[in-house]
C-alpha cells in the first residue's frame, strides 16, 4: 500500500465529491421516527436514502450492487454488496436518521443549514453520522486506486437508530445468509477523545427510556386551599426519584445495575485518561462557575462509560412560567432516560426500576412507569493481534500518533445485535464525535480532516484484513 496515494486519494474525493453532498444532506430535515412520526408522509427519508444512494452509484466500483429495502410502515436500509477475495465479509455500518434540531444554535449557525467555518463542517446528522455511507465506500474504492484486495463487502445503513434501531432486526433477519461470512465489522458511528489519533471504542452502554407519570387529582385546585391537604404529584415524584438514584451524587441505586468492569477495560480507561487529561470534563459548555463531578478524569471516564446514570429529559404536566398560576396540578410526568452499563441486562434492570418506582405508592397515587424497548449495551471482545497491529499502523501513518481505546457513554443497538449474530467477528466501532461535536445538541459539527484521516484509517485495516484472512 502506498498511503500517501492513499491519502491523495481520500482527500481529494472528500473535498471534490463527499463534503458538497454531505452540505445537501444536512438541508434535508429527515428526523428519526421517534421524533416525526409522519416521516413517510413528509418525504424527507426518503430523500436522503436517495442521496446517498444516487452518490453511491456514481461512485460504484466493479461488481457493486445497491439495493433499498423496504418493508410496510418501516424505515427504509440501503444494502450494499461489494464482491472482494476470500470467503469472510466485512460488514460496514452507519444510518441517515437524525436527532431533532434543539434549541441553543450558535448566531449564524441552524440544524438544516450547512456551514463550513475552517476544518468544521456544522449541520445536524453530518457527524452523526451521515458521513459514514460515503466514507465506507470511499474507502473501499481508495483500495481499487491501487488494485489492492479487500474482502467481500457489505454496506448497511439504517434509517432508524436515533430511535433505538427498531427496523433493524427485521431486516438483518432478512438479509439473512446475505450477509456473509462477517469476520469484520467496521462502524463509524462512535466518539472520538480527540482529534489527534485514531480512537477504538471498547464499550457501550445500554439505553433504557420510559415515562414516570403521578396523578393526584382529577382536575387543578387551587394551591392554596387544597395545600398541604393534598400533596403535590411533583412532591411525590421527587420522593419516586429518589428510589432509583442518590439525588446528591448520582449514584444508582438499582441493584441490577452494578457491574463488575474488567481489569482490560479500567487499564484501557486509565491510559484514555492520562492522553486526555482534562478535556475529559473541559469540553463541555459549562455556564460560569459550574464544575463537574469529578476533577479526576479516570474516574469521569469510568462512570460515563460503565455506570448507570438517570437523566430527566422532558416533562408534562407543567406549563410554562408565564402561564403558571397558583393552582395545586393534578398530575405531574417526565421522561427519563437511564444509561445502562454495557454488561447490564436490560430486561432485568426494566423489571427492577418499574418494580422500586410503582411499589407502595405514597398517599395512595396513581403511579405508572411506562417502558419503552430497551437496549442492552455492549462490550466487545479482545481485539486480535492483526487488527492491533492494523489500527495502529494506521492510526500513526495518517495521525502520527498510536491508536486509543476508549469506552462511549451513549449506545448503538446494532452493534449488541452483530455481536450476537457474529460472535467470532472483529470490531472496530468508531467514529467523529469528539470535543464539541455536540451530537444531539446544538451545534454539531463534522471536522473535516479527521474524517479524512479516519477514512484512510478504513482503507488500511480493509487491504489488512485481506492479507490476514486470505482463504
Amino acid at each position: 500500500m502506498n498511503q500517501e496515494k492513499i491519502q491523495q486519494f481520500v482527500s481529494h474525493n472528500w473535498d471534490d465529491s463527499i463534503l458538497p453532498t454531505i452540505q445537501d444532506y444536512i438541508r434535508i430535515p429527515n428526523k428519526s421516527v421517534a421524533f416525526d412520526r409522519n416521516w413517510q408522509q413528509h418525504g424527507h427519508m426518503e430523500r436522503a436514502v436517495q442521496l446517498a444512494a444516487e452518490w453511491c452509484r456514481r461512485n460504484a466500483v466493479p461488481g457493486m450492487q445497491l439495493e433499498i429495502l423496504r418493508a410496510e410502515g418501516r424505515t427504509p436500509l440501503l444494502f450494499i454488496e461489494i464482491p472482494g477475495a476470500g470467503t469472510d465479509t466485512v460488514l460496514l455500518y452507519g444510518h441517515l436518521d437524525k436527532q431533532p434540531e434543539f434549541t441553543g444554535w450558535a448566531e449564524g449557525l441552524d440544524p438544516w443549514t450547512p456551514m463550513r467555518r475552517d476544518d468544521r463542517l456544522y449541520g445536524r446528522g453530518g457527524a452523526d453520522d451521515g458521513y459514514a455511507v460515503f466514507a465506507s465506500l470511499t474507502a473501499i474504492r481508495a483500495l481499487h486506486d491501487q488494485n489492492l484486495a479487500h474482502a467481500r463487502c457489505v454496506v448497511v445503513i439504517e434509517c432508524c437508530e436515533e430511535s433505538g434501531s427498531l427496523d433493524l432486526p427485521y431486516y438483518i433477519s432478512q438479509l439473512g445468509e446475505r450477509l456473509g461470512k462477517v469476520s469484520l465489522v467496521v462502524c463509524l458511528d462512535a466518539e472520538c477523545g480527540n482529534y489527534d489519533q485514531l480512537w477504538c471504542t471498547t464499550s457501550l452502554r445500554g439505553n433504557l427510556t420510559g415515562t414516570l407519570a403521578v396523578d393526584v387529582l382529577t382536575e387543578g385546585v387551587h394551591s392554596g386551599a387544597a395545600s398541604p391537604i393534598v400533596p403535590s404529584s411533583f412532591r411525590i415524584l421527587r420522593t419516586l426519584l429518589d428510589r432509583v438514584e442518590n439525588s446528591a451524587t448520582g449514584a444508582s441505586k438499582v441493584k441490577s445495575l452494578k457491574p463488575v468492569i474488567p481489569a482490560q477495560r479500567r487499564a484501557q480507561i486509565r491510559k484514555a485518561a492520562t492522553v486526555l487529561g482534562k478535556s475529559v470534563y473541559g469540553k463541555f459548555p459549562f455556564v460560569k462557575g459550574m464544575r463537574p463531578t469529578s476533577l479526576q478524569p479516570a474516574k469521569l471516564l469510568t462512570e460515563n462509560t460503565w455506570g448507570a446514570t438517570l437523566s430527566v429529559t422532558g416533562a408534562e404536566g407543567l406549563p410554562a412560567i408565564e402561564s403558571a398560576g397558583n393552582v395545586l396540578r393534578p398530575h405531574t410526568a417526565v421522561k427519563l432516560s437511564f444509561r445502562l452499563p454495557p454488561t447490564a441486562d436490560a430486561r432485568k434492570a426494566t423489571a427492577e426500576i418499574k418494580r422500586l418506582l410503582e411499589k407502595d405508592p405514597p398517599y395512595g397515587a396513581r403511579i405508572k412507569f411506562t417502558s419503552d424497548p430497551a437496549m442492552g449495551g455492549w462490550n466487545a471482545p479482545s481485539v486480535a493481534p492483526w487488527l492491533e497491529r492494523s489500527m495502529q499502523a494506521a492510526s500513526k501513518a495518517f495521525f502520527g500518533k498510536a491508536a486509543m481505546y476508549m469506552g462511549t457513554g451513549g449506545s448503538i443497538p446494532f452493534m449488541g445485535m452483530l455481536g450476537k449474530k457474529f460472535p467470532k467477528a472483529q470490531f472496530l466501532v468508531t467514529g467523529l464525535l469528539g470535543p464539541h461535536a455536540n451530537a444531539h445538541g446544538p451545534n454539531e459539527f463534522l471536522h473535516i480532516p479527521t474524517a479524512k484521516k479516519l477514512t484512510a484509517c478504513v482503507a488500511q485495516v480493509l487491504a489488512d484484513h485481506r492479507a490476514r484472512n486470505p482463504g
